[in-house]
């Protein structure tokens, strides 16, 4: 995959492995390295142990193991400066040490992504502020893939919707600023949702209070909007909470549901995949309980092509490429000249290599087939088919039940239920009621907590007849700003149930649900692909038609049905600046919409967008 014009991902994995590498390379000698297990996979991502080996670290500790030991004078904690926990932590571990070793340490603290006056606080009502050294490492988007960045902040959710911590909005506004100063303003900042519009206005503060420093570079940059950047689009997740609460049908999504993925990796058991090469004797039974680390990520050309394909067409697709490497390796008996030999012998390593992605996604391909041809996961997808087409959800509560009478993990009935309550406006009063006892009769009474805090998040609630369930199919209730979403009008108005879905060659963002388009990626079309959206609500294929309008237009009707506050801001620089640039640069070239979900994002929705690029390509590119 390319790197997006003027917006490059590398660039940024360098910066931070230089800014992290330089910190330790200022502590002289050997060093003792305790991370926060949660920053263990993005430091990862950027940098490898082995060069961080080279730059004195001798051994790696996780904080919440509290295993820290002597062996090195120098010792370096590197945690999140925003959690209070970790900051008792690192004292009590630093105070510990103190106590019981010989040796006279010297710490050093690396707050990430910032050093808070809360971690000072501690450190310095612990007794230990005065006895360290403390600094700042800006870890703010890891890169993963020349498409993606992530915050890789774990609590975002449940800070914005369960807590009511604003933590994220701010961090996802510090992360943005500096994409501003190196490109440019955001020529336009669209977005749904209220957490949206919030970081909306913070940035906008920010880039106030940046332009009033004197003498800085930031009151240059302030000047003009980005040329290479068409516009940040930001979607509040709360505006599609049932997106998510669906089985990811893609390759990659369901490697994820059923391993999890992680940084770019999922822990496989090695009785699936195998060994690492080189690992494993010749003929050695595998053994049961081991797990490998598989890398997932675009540097597997293999995985690159089926990861965003919906999982029906990923055997056929495996068996295609299985055929064409066997015709590959076999050429060796044709070569005829020791030129065409040569040839042969220079592309083995490429060719074994792809062996070995072959052999491996082959068996992940195995595992999952045997998930999705179970009875239970078959039952589970059509109840959530049949709650997102809008069929009666009570009709569902039968089958709902017996999945729970099964012992089917917790997880996924609350999915279940809470699908039907985004979806339905809530479920009715005595329904609800009724699968409260069963849960905690079947799976036990410490669940009243997670059944709470559920409905504190709105997931799981009671129907009332101000709930969309009760609103007519295409009406808008005429406010600017809904309380709630109202899928049963977004169904027709944002065309999100697809009929006839070809998932062989997709023409829709459906493919990725077998027939459902994602709201949230429904939403982002609206904006990229305005003509191409219309079309398909009214059902015409007017190829020739055009849509000049910008923003949300077109579509007011369809967002009054959305949950959150809808915006369009544009920045604007000074008048001749744009005009200078305009001319430097031109219109043709090809910019980039940086879409931003505040909240999380699906590994299928993140397929769904792919698409939308694909689609868009040579015009425009998406950073998600």
């Amino acid at each position: 995959m390319a790197p997006h014009p003027g917006v490059d991902t590398d660039s940024i994995s360098n910066t931070l492995r230089k800014e992290l590498l330089n910190l330790l390379e200022g502590i002289r000698g050997k060093k003792n390295l305790v991370i926060e297990q949660s920053l263990a996979g993005p430091v990862g991502v950027f940098v490898k142990f082995s060069t961080l080996q080279d730059y004195g670290v001798d051994k790696v500790f996780f904080l919440e193991n509290d295993n820290l030991d002597s062996s090195q004078k120098n010792i370096i904690f590197l945690a999140s400066g925003e959690k209070a926990n970790q900051c008792i932590a690192i004292a009590g571990q630093i105070k510990r040490l103190q106590q019981t070793s010989s040796v006279e340490h010297d710490f050093s603290v690396i707050w990430t992504p910032r050093r808070t006056l809360v971690s000072d606080r501690i450190l310095e009502e612990a007794g230990v502020l005065g006895d360290i050294s403390v600094e700042e490492l800006a870890i703010h988007f890891i890169p993963l893939d020349q498409d993606v960045l992530s915050l890789a902040y774990d609590d975002a959710f449940g800070d914005l919707y369960l807590r009511n911590d604003p933590t994220s909005i701010f961090l996802a506004a510090k992360a943005l600023m500096p994409m501003q100063h190196k490109h440019g303003l955001f020529p336009r900042i669209i977005g749904k949702g209220d957490n949206a519009r919030r970081l909306m206005e913070l940035l906008l503060r920010m880039r106030s209070e940046a332009a009033a420093e004197e003498n800085s570079s930031a009151s240059r940059f302030g000047l003009m909007p980005s040329a290479t950047i068409e516009s940040l689009i930001i979607i509040d997740r709360e505006v599609d909470m049932a997106t998510p609460l669906l089985t990811q049908l893609t390759y990659d999504g369901l490697i994820d549901e059923i391993f999890g993925i992680k940084n770019n990796q999922a822990e496989i058991d090695t009785s699936i995949i195998g060994q690492a090469a080189g690992q494993q004797p010749k003929g050695a039974p595998q053994q049961q309980g081991l797990k490998r680390k598989v890398q997932l990520d675009a540097s597997d050309k293999l995985y690159d092509q089926l990861r965003d394909a919906n999982f029906a067409i990923v055997a056929p697709l495996l068996n295609k490429i299985a055929r064409r490497l066997a015709g590959e390796y076999e050429s060796r008996h044709t070569a005829k000249s020791t030129s065409e030999l040569r040839e042969f012998v220079n592309k083995l390593p490429g060719y074994q290599a792809e062996q070995q992605s072959l052999k491996t996604h082959t068996n992940l391909t195995e595992k999952v087939l045997n998930h999705t041809q179970s009875d239970t996961f078959n039952r589970i997808l059509e109840i959530q088919q049949n709650l997102v087409s809008g069929i009666d959800p009570t009709s569902q509560h039968d089958k709902i039940e017996e999945l729970i009478s099964r012992d089917i993990p917790l997880i996924t009935i609350l999915r279940l239920l809470c699908l039907e309550s985004t979806i339905a406006g809530g479920l009715r009063p005595k329904d609800l009621d009724s699968f409260k006892r069963q849960i905690l009769h079947a799976y036990g009474y410490q669940h009243v907590l997670t059944l709470h805090n559920l409905e504190k998040m709105g997931l799981l609630v009671a129907r009332t007849a101000a709930n969309p369930f009760y609103i007519p199919v295409g009406v808008g209730g005429g406010a600017t700003e809904s309380k709630i979403t109202n899928y049963n009008a977004l169904r027709k108005s944002l065309r999100l149930i697809v009929d006839e879905v070809n998932e062989q060659d997709p023409n829709d963002i459906a493919y990725v649900y077998s027939g459902y388009a994602p709201l949230s990626v429904r939403i982002v079309q609206a904006v990229i692909q305005k003509q191409h959206l219309m079309n398909l609500v009214r059902g015409t294929s007017d190829a020739a038609a055009s849509n000049t309008s910008t923003g949300w237009q077109g579509f007011e009707d369809a967002l009054r049905n959305i949950k959150g506050e809808t915006f369009n801001k544009v920045q604007k620089g000074e008048e001749a600046a744009v005009k200078a640039r305009h001319m430097l640069t031109g219109s043709g070239k090809e910019k980039t919409v940086v879409v931003m979900f505040l909240g999380g994002i699906t590994r299928t929705e993140i397929a769904a967008l792919r698409f939308l690029a694909k689609q868009g390509e040579g015009k425009r590119k998406l950073l998600i």
